[in-house]
């Protein structure tokens, strides 16, 4: 099971005790994945199209709950198309149940054979009502990666109006959500981990925020250890590679002028330098008979490269 599939399982369960909540949540799902039918003889059907076992039971329990009405099922394999993918359909037909439904989750159907519609957004003023609306659009066409390869949350629509609607309540809790067009479909999405972390909370997803939250401190740690390895190796490699600078200078000078020709301190370091070669500045300092700063060590090493290049420059000259 995908780490999508086990969050919408447990977001299936979440139960809430207020009514209008209920509504909330009904009225996300009715939007993402719903659509009102006007048939022959005035007939109203409320059709709810999903490809998700979790989605549906969610939409029978608050059918059950909210109205006290049961809604026919097609099953899985006598379903109508939903994209490339079969899916499972909810059918709830009667005028007066279907109006019940629209009036109280305050969806406005148009009339025509396969009614579009918009919900108010009165349905999810209160905080709580916006975390059941969150929910219920997660549940029917929402979808997160797994932690171990992205992080990405994201709800499809095929209208703009209601992703905006939801872009808008998800960034009441202080969220980043975007809109982006792909294809023909409006996606809402959010992309930074800490933020999929308290969207797991906000929707009632604690398990699986623990299971989220886990993964993202262990990547987290090896990346962070990663880069301290890779800069520690990196100063490593420049510290060889300026030691071994140093050294070709100090041999140039040892082969062409001698160290006798040289300041004592100059002749101390440059020996020293040569006695160890992979010994840092402060070692280098420590060693000195009249102990030296990192600083005073470097003005040293700068001022032997300086007569090395000072040689080098009398020899090309043939002086």
């Amino acid at each position: 099971m995908s780490f999508s599939s086990k969050v919408k399982e447990e977001l299936a369960a979440v139960s809430d005790a207020g009514r209008h909540c209920r509504l909330a949540e009904l009225a996300a799902i009715t939007a993402a994945c719903g659509r009102f039918r006007f048939e022959r003889g005035g007939a109203v059907c409320l059709e709810l199209h999903t490809e998700n076992r979790a989605a549906a039971r969610k939409c029978f329990t608050l059918l059950k709950k909210t109205f006290n009405i049961e809604a026919a099922e097609t099953s899985a394999g006598q379903s109508v198309a939903v994209g490339k993918n079969s899916g499972r359909v909810l059918r709830l037909c009667g005028r007066e149940q279907a109006s019940a439904v629209a009036q109280a989750i305050k969806a406005a159907p148009s009339a025509g054979p396969a009614a579009d519609f918009s919900v108010s957004g009165l349905v999810a003023q209160n905080t709580c009502c916006k975390r059941a609306f969150i929910r219920g659009a997660f549940l029917a066409s929402g979808s997160v990666s797994d932690p171990e390869k992205a992080y990405h949350f994201e709800v499809v629509y095929s209208g703009r109006e209601r992703a905006e609607q939801l872009r808008d309540i998800i960034n009441s809790f202080s969220m980043d959500a975007k809109i982006i067009l792909r294809k023909r479909n409006h996606v809402v999405y959010v992309k930074e981990g800490a933020q999929i972390v308290d969207l797991l909370n906000i929707m009632g997803a604690h398990v699986s925020l623990m299971d989220f939250e886990n993964v993202r401190i262990l990547k987290e740690m090896r990346n962070s250890i990663n880069r301290q390895v890779n800069c520690e190796a990196a100063n490593i490699s420049k510290t060889v590679r300026a030691a071994g600078r140093q050294i070709d200078d100090i041999i140039y000078i040892r082969d062409n002028l001698g160290f006798d020709g040289l300041a004592e301190g100059l002749e101390e370091t440059a020996r020293l330098r040569i006695e160890f070669p992979e010994a840092s500045l402060k070692e280098l300092g420590e060693m000195m008979s009249v102990p030296l700063g990192k600083s005073g060590v470097n003005h040293r090493l700068k001022k032997l490269s300086s007569i090395a290049d000072d040689l080098r420059g009398m020899k090309e000259d043939g002086t």
